[in-house]
């Protein structure tokens, strides 16, 4: 069995995309029998970009959420990205490579998790698998022993690593397969929702385990997921991209100012502050006695400039406290869940000629899900 080469030390840079494009083209079979025949003959193909000059770049010891609706380019971004595509257009550097021109250097420096797909093999115990996996990647026996206790303090392997894989439960698959994505210390990790059909409990373990590898080891992991509870708990920063282009980039903070500030403070206060002014961009929504709910007017707030975007419900709160003798107070806001559907549904202006290729394209959409954002083969797999 061949072993994987180790690369220079590039693991210092992070994931650099540039300019990324991917275009599709798919055969469309005309309707009836003659149309079938003529398709045989003269088939009509249409083109479907997937993906359209998506730019963005995580530092080392980074987790980095990539959102958006199904069918938006999350995975055909992330296939770039690991080398399973090459792009239409565009670059794209992980960890010091360009990952579809050194495919076994970029195999070396990645780990990569499929929701729905295991690198484990099917028929062998979990423990076997990652024997194998660690003469592929030719880590050193003493390395493996060490990542191995590591990963079942933090997962609970041993309870279930003697068991074949097609009897293990879909969370302890996932347990296994992440372990199996690190076992070759890999600088970047690509997770393409990881936590899909988990119960709270293993959930939770898995989340742990990431904030770990982030925050101790210093691994560099882009996440897409559909969880905003796994959101809120492991990213510091959100792309969110929608038709194949990236509509916003920044933070939970910044989103919720965007697309949900819908928020109400319920603030009990000192009967001589009823009558004082709220701060800028915050109004009074109603009084109930000295319980007063406020809101944002919409016109900026502590910070902002008129027409600006309403406050966060934080920098409303410290206004609050500082203008007002305040005595109890309570905050509502839109959930992550509420706050990331007006994100989705927010349809950004494109281009005429844009909306011109997605009617071309109509009746091939069908077809391009399946060779844009499909299943992908295991990483450790196809090394």
């Amino acid at each position: 069995m061949a072993t994987l080469a180790a690369g220079p030390d590039t693991a210092a840079e992070g994931i650099v995309a540039r300019n990324l494009t991917r275009t599709f083209h798919t055969a469309v079979r005309r309707p009836g029998f003659a149309g079938a025949l003529r398709s045989l003959v003269d088939p009509l193909r249409v083109e479907k970009t997937a993906v359209r000059d998506v730019s963005f770049s995580v530092e080392r010891g980074r987790l980095l959420a990539l959102l958006g609706p199904n069918g938006a380019g999350k995975s055909t971004t992330i296939k770039m990205l690991t080398g399973i595509l090459t792009p239409t257009s565009g670059e794209a550097r992980v960890a010091g490579v360009v990952p579809y021109r050194e495919r076994e250097r970029n195999a070396r420096n990645i780990g990569a998790v499929f929701g729905q797909r295991t690198q484990l093999w099917w028929d062998l115990p979990a423990r076997e698998s990652f024997a194998v996996l660690r003469d592929v990647y030719g880590v050193p026996q003493a390395e493996h022993r060490a990542r191995l206790a590591e990963f079942d303090s933090l997962l609970e392997l041993s309870e279930f690593w003697d068991t074949r894989v097609r009897h293990l439960s879909l969370g302890q698959r996932v347990r296994c397969d992440l372990a199996a994505a690190l076992l070759h210390d890999p600088p970047v990790v690509f997770l393409d929702e990881p936590t899909i059909g988990m119960d709270v409990v293993v959930k939770e373990q898995v989340r742990g385990f990431l904030r770990h590898q982030v925050e101790r080891r210093g691994r560099t992991v882009l996440l897409t997921t559909h969880d905003m509870t796994e959101v809120a708990r492991l990213a510091e920063r959100v792309v969110l991209i929608n038709h194949g282009r990236i509509v916003l980039d920044g933070s939970l903070e910044e989103i919720r100012g965007r697309f949900g500030g819908t928020w109400q403070v319920h603030a009990t206060l000192d009967p001589a502050e009823l009558e004082g002014a709220p701060p800028p961009g915050i109004r009074v929504v109603r009084r109930e006695g000295p319980r007063v709910v406020f809101g944002p007017d919409g016109s900026g707030g502590p910070g902002g400039s008129g027409g600006a975007a309403p406050p966060t419900v934080h920098r409303a709160l410290r206004a609050i406290v500082e203008r007002y003798r305040v005595t109890d107070l309570a905050l509502e806001e839109n959930d992550l869940e509420d706050v990331m559907r007006a994100a989705y549904l927010r349809r950004e202006e494109r281009p005429v000629r844009d909306a011109a290729e997605d009617g071309a394209v109509a009746d091939g959409a069908a077809a391009d899900g399946a060779a844009g954002d499909g299943a992908a083969p295991a990483a450790g797999r196809s090394a």
